[in-house]
């Protein structure tokens, strides 16, 4: 497709790592439910987005499977692409701005649903799990790395019926979410080695932010 971007979200200082996105940058040209999610089952990223409005930032946000009201490395990619203040995904209204280096949205912790975080005694532990580890929903599996500095070392599992990603290799709603239980910033490195930066805000906000690339096109395509 002509207007398919690729990005890579939550990268490491370097550029690599970082969630694959696709963003339908004209909804218009995927107009109904049935060939949206048809082409998020083809790219087979962990999400897609549609733009259904860029000066109004209303997006439409999509799994290999389902629709989704609220995402986290969707809607960062989407606010370093279109580079504007607010993004409308159905959950509500999110604020965006960039710092030059990292991009960052503030959102809702309540907005989070259906996942599940769980501690283990140290960073070797998480990454000795498998992918996806036995169990069913989705889990984030964190250990501290250092906790006097608020460094996290993370791994995020799916674990959909589908089966469709074994592992999501950054995960911006579930980095929200272990920030309002432990109610304090944190620096996470998930997966192989992507960076996520957050912030507990007031009356139950919290700040995620991260770098963003461009990605060669193409499912299942990464730059190393």
């Amino acid at each position: 497709m002509n207007d398919l971007d690729v990005l890579k979200v939550f990268c490491a200082g370097d550029g690599r790592f970082g969630n694959l996105l696709g963003v339908v940058r004209d909804g218009r040209t995927c107009p109904d439910d049935a060939s949206r999610q048809r082409l998020a089952a083809e790219l087979g990223y962990s999400e897609t987005v549609f733009v259904d409005d860029p000066e109004r930032g209303v997006v439409d946000i999509r799994t290999p499977g389902t629709r989704m009201s609220f995402a986290g490395h969707p809607l960062v990619g989407v606010a370093w692409l279109l580079d504007i203040e607010e993004l409308r995904p159905p959950a509500g209204s999110v604020w965006a701005r960039d710092d030059g280096e990292f991009t960052w949205i503030t959102v809702r912790a309540e907005w989070v649903e259906d996942k599940r975080t769980e501690q283990y005694a140290s960073p070797a532990e998480v990454e000795a799990l498998p992918a996806p580890p036995p169990g069913e929903g989705w889990l984030y599996a964190w250990a501290w790395e250092d906790e006097a500095a608020g460094r996290v070392r993370a791994r995020g599992f799916p674990r959909r019926p589908d089966g469709a990603v074994a592992e999501d290799e950054a995960t911006g709603s579930a980095a929200v979410l272990l920030t309002a239980q432990l109610n304090r910033a944190l620096n996470i490195i998930q997966g192989a080695g992507s960076q996520i930066l957050t912030a507990p805000g007031p009356d139950g906000t919290v700040e995620v932010g991260g770098r963003v690339r461009f990605a060669p096109a193409g499912p299942g395509r990464e730059t190393p």
